[in-house]
């Protein structure tokens, strides 16, 4: 079960974890009553990410703006869902941004700890810096500390980001939680550091053993079958180039460079990010071979970029996933043209494997662009 991030900063609160002063906001008429001095910013709960970038995230400085920014974020969809709910919080001026995260490895069984001093919004630039340290004995700061260091971090955040990696730690495992992620986590200028965005998925199976959380699911918006068949629904544009990516914000990111390289997309597949459905590698593999379905099957779809990263499952076993798709399909002339680019372990293996079906696979994404579009443009010759 995911929550959204007014649920899941409700628990980072309670386990110490700093948050900013905030209000849960139903209705618009709901911003004549802000307890919170502007300025402050409005935010789309929605399960998805990538909401900056959407138009979901707006700044206000009065009680008229407010309401009005209010009722534009309200009628948006973010991925194809509706908000039903917003989170009004005090603004912060962050200095630096950092990543952190605490996962299940499903592969070793073991607790995951993730940390990248590149947070925020550029997916790409926050996995080239991805560090991460596994738990294979009983917790102890040792664990958070190491993360801290191979973070590159220094001074007194180091003891600063172990403490709030500790805090996160024991959350995972008092709710038994699969993931709960804060990016980012905000620095000021003076070296404090405040959770300026959660995501938390709790383990289903879990529930009835924390009845506080299992509550939280009469308080969730309800999700239609169009906003839950979405995750892998063909988004259609104009264009001749399919993109299958994982996460909205590294869709949106990969489609804005498709536009400035002048290729035109013709529509995309979000598999959604990592980590947020606890998928196995053979899950992983049933949602790639959906995805690359979906593109193949549009109309107007010539070339399709695949777009991956990935922390936890390999990169050789999406490879595996890709070239298992492929290898089982009839010989077409006409079917399109797919150029791979992959960020993740493995990649040598992974590269490998897909060169030897003619498979481009690349771990640049300029290349992986500039490649797409050169074929886009020959395919209309």
């Amino acid at each position: 079960m995911d929550l959204l991030e007014y649920q899941a900063k409700a628990l980072f609160r309670e386990m110490g974890i700093p948050v900013l002063p905030s209000q849960r906001i139903d209705h618009c008429r709901d911003l004549k009553g802000l307890k919170i001095p502007y300025p402050v910013v409005l935010k789309s709960q929605v399960y998805t990410g990538g909401r900056g970038k959407a138009g979901g995230v707006k700044f206000v400085a009065n009680t008229i703006d407010a309401i009005a920014a209010a009722q534009a974020i309200f009628n948006l969809p973010i991925m194809g869902q509706y908000p039903e709910v917003l989170l009004a919080e005090a603004k912060y001026d962050a200095q630096q941004e950092l990543y952190l995260a605490v996962l299940l490895d499903r592969t070793t069984r073991c607790p995951l700890l993730l940390g990248s001093i590149a947070g925020g919004s550029e997916t790409d630039l926050t996995m080239k810096q991805l560090q991460q340290v596994q738990v294979d004995q009983e917790f102890s700061s040792f664990y958070a500390r190491r993360l801290a260091l191979k973070m590159n971090l220094s001074g007194e955040l180091i003891q600063s980001v172990s403490a709030i990696v500790e805090k996160m730690y024991r959350l995972f495992v008092s709710k038994d939680l699969d993931l709960i992620e804060i990016n980012p986590l905000g620095v000021s200028r003076s070296g404090d550091v405040m959770a300026l965005d959660g995501k938390v998925t709790v383990n289903d199976e879990a529930l009835g053993r924390h009845p506080d959380l299992n509550g939280l699911q009469g308080q969730l918006p309800t999700r239609s079958p169009a906003s839950l068949r979405s995750i892998l629904n063909f988004i259609p544009l104009e264009g001749n180039i399919g993109v299958l990516c994982n996460g909205a914000g590294l869709t949106m990111a990969t489609l804005d460079l498709l536009h400035k390289a002048g290729g035109k997309p013709a529509g995309f597949v979000n598999l959604g990010r990592e980590g947020r459905y606890g998928l196995s590698p053979e899950q992983l593999q049933i949602q790639i071979e959906q995805g690359l379905e979906l593109l193949k099957q549009a109309k107007g779809v010539k070339v399709i970029l695949v777009n991956l990263l990935s922390s936890i499952v390999s990169a050789s076993d999406i490879a595996s996933a890709i070239a298992s798709y492929l290898q089982r399909q009839p010989y077409n002339h006409r079917a399109p043209q797919i150029i791979v680019r992959l960020v993740g372990n493995e990649f040598a293996s992974a590269q490998e494997m897909l060169m030897a079906i003619e498979v481009p696979t690349l771990d640049h994404l300029d290349d992986a662009i500039a490649k797409v579009v050169s074929l886009s443009k020959s395919k209309l010759a």
